[in-house]
């Protein structure tokens, strides 16, 4: 079966030099959940905006299913490979979150009860279809969460990367947003700090540290490693025991 994600050498600095990315090779499988774990400032994020072509690499390749990104392929790639940013409200910028939803579709030319159509099956999708009407900047920030991933669902994405989904959400927020991910059948690159999240979400985990991919496997295994959580400054929460909580499929 292709991989729903492969990346090959890829290397990346910004215009004052700094080399963010070092040579990163990459697969992902189609149905899988990732964890991608690392320091601050190891890469995670300039990684994810090359995988959907906002950032272009100084060389390697990016191939989404059998098609790979180029000049020529990055609007089907940025389609096929939704980025949802750490910031939800990078993504919300129309008045009413059905026009946010409906915004990538719309671009796409879908009109009508076909655009129509597509907002609320992505709204459905995430649970948010009571919010159709309702003014982004008024939402809770678990309801902008979901908001911006319906806005990536309504492109029928064939993978979704999630820059720190977790992030500022409150443990009822969070249970949410796990529960919506788990209940999704795509695969998914998942950002994260929060390592326990990790654990219930993603049965792989890769680390990133310094650029460069430094560690891969079960996230069960990865996280008992406490020596190589120190070495790349990845931290358990306090009395959490990854041995005796086992990651959901």
């Amino acid at each position: 079966m292709t991989p729903a994600l492969r990346v090959s050498d890829l290397s990346y600095s910004y215009p004052d030099g700094y080399a963010a990315l070092s040579g990163v090779d990459l697969k992902i499988e189609t149905g899988q959940r990732v964890a991608l774990l690392g320091p601050n400032g190891a890469g995670k994020t300039t990684l994810a905006l090359q995988l959907n072509g906002v950032k272009e690499p100084d060389s390697g390749t990016v191939t989404g299913g059998n098609l790979a990104l180029a000049e020529a392929t990055i609007g089907e790639i940025r389609r096929r490979v939704g980025l949802v940013f750490q910031d939800a409200n990078d993504q919300l910028f129309m008045p009413t979150v059905g026009e946010d939803v409906a915004f990538g579709p719309a671009n796409l030319d879908l009109k009508g009860d076909e655009l129509h159509a597509r907002v609320a099956e992505a709204l459905l999708a995430v649970g948010a279809t009571e919010l159709e009407h309702r003014a982004p900047h008024h939402l809770s920030g678990g309801e902008r969460r979901r908001v911006a991933i319906a806005g990536v669902l309504a492109m029928r994405p064939d993978m979704l990367v999630l820059d720190e989904p977790s992030s500022g959400l409150d443990p009822a927020g969070r249970r949410e947003l796990i529960s919506l991910l788990q209940g999704l059948p795509i695969t998914q690159i998942v950002i994260t700090h929060d390592l326990p999240l990790a654990l219930e979400l993603c049965d792989r985990t890769i680390i990133m540290d310094a650029g460069q991919l430094v560690a891969e496997g079960l996230t069960a295994e990865i996280l008992q490693d406490s020596e190589l959580l120190h070495q790349h400054r990845l931290e358990l929460p306090f009395g959490f025991d990854p041995s005796v909580i086992h990651s959901k499929p």
